[in-house]
């Protein structure tokens, strides 16, 4: 049905759904986003009126409820995402759920399986966007054996900043609202399996630097999710990978990514520039990353055109939510008993 009508329905519209999703569907032609519920009325109104959305809902119930709409995008926190998700695909509507995928694996599982009993409807989740620009030119170069034997990665996602001992807590500091979700770990891990594939073990270590924030209230808080988290990964190629995340590393050099190999190094900058060498180089030279063999940001439309049977959805399917989900909470799970946990959960 390529030119099936597609009417969407906003559940939370917080930063990413108004600067990325709505835009990116407004877009597509024969594609409405005709109703958003949000965390309040008002909150949904000023989307509404901001981006011409002819219906607001006091709640996502009343939204679900609409049976002219046929797909829905989430954009809440992780910690509705499962219920959301399986509530949408029992009334018969196409998901798009934000990322993190939800707050832990069962949850995760949960939404697989609701969607796996309604193959006829589109599941898809929100894709780690970071490295679109050079995931085709490293899966080639990896793919056509430049580093010959894959032998260990270093990737480092780490913030630039000072630890923020005064800042507020955010619903990134909460485990009810982010479950095992660290920093962007997950992201990371995401971006990184396109590359080298999955990790069969994880070993962990992590710290909180900030236990306290005050909260909307002005309330003293306790906080369960580290900012600096350290992980060591076996991947099914054999080869090892060491990740470090952190929001506690001031004047850092930022993300960077290095691949070796038994003939060939790469290495990812902060700024996605792709540099490498072969045995017998003496230095790394910069890649060409010809423009039109990068990727870029097309979620709303892979989503749109999966709808109408026009491509699959691979950025990103809700079988690798899974697998990203039961690492994440691999990760936590390691730093907590100080063991090492293979995967799959």
């Amino acid at each position: 049905m390529a030119n099936e009508e597609i009417r969407v329905g906003l559940i939370g519209a917080g930063r990413n759904t108004r600067e990325r999703h709505i835009p990116g569907f407004q877009k597509i032609q024969g594609l409405e986003i005709a109703a958003v519920a949000n965390r309040s009325r008002e909150s949904g109104r000023a989307v509404a009126d901001q981006f011409n959305i002819p219906t607001v809902y006091d709640n996502w119930q009343e939204l679900l409820e609409d049976e002219s709409l046929n797909a829905i995008c989430i954009g809440t926190w992780p910690n509705m995402h499962r219920t959301l998700t399986v509530a949408a695909l029992e009334k018969g509507k196409h998901v798009m759920c934000e990322a993190r995928m939800a707050t832990s694996a069962q949850e995760a599982r949960d939404m697989l399986n609701a969607s796996r009993l309604r193959p006829d409807l589109v599941a898809q989740i929100v894709p780690s966007p970071f490295t679109f620009k050079v995931d085709g030119l490293l899966q080639k170069m990896i793919g056509d054996g430049y580093l010959g034997e894959l032998l260990s990665v270093e990737l480092q996602s780490l913030g630039p900043n000072f630890v923020d001992t005064d800042g507020p807590m955010q619903w990134r500091h909460d485990r009810d609202l982010s479950g095992y979700n660290i920093l962007n770990i997950g992201i990371w891990y995401e971006a990184m399996i396109r590359w080298v594939g999955r990790a069969t073990k994880v070993m962990a270590m992590s710290k909180i630097n900030v236990p306290y924030r005050r909260n909307e209230n002005g309330e003293m808080v306790g906080v369960t999710i580290p900012d600096h988290t350290d992980v060591l990964c076996e991947l099914a190629n054999g080869a090892q990978a060491h990740m470090r995340f952190s929001a506690a590393t001031g004047l850092s050099t930022g993300n960077e990514v290095w691949l070796y190999g038994s003939e060939g190094t790469i290495r990812l900058d902060h700024r996605l520039n792709v540099y490498a060498g072969k045995r017998g180089d003496s230095a790394l030279t910069e890649v060409p990353n010809p423009e039109e063999g990068q990727g870029y940001w097309r979620v709303e439309e892979e989503f749109a055109n999966a709808i109408r049977g026009q491509e699959q959805i691979t950025r990103t399917p809700f079988d690798v939510g899974v697998h990203y989900m039961e690492w994440t909470e691999a990760v936590t799970r390691s730093a907590q008993t100080g063991r090492a946990i293979a995967l799959p959960l």
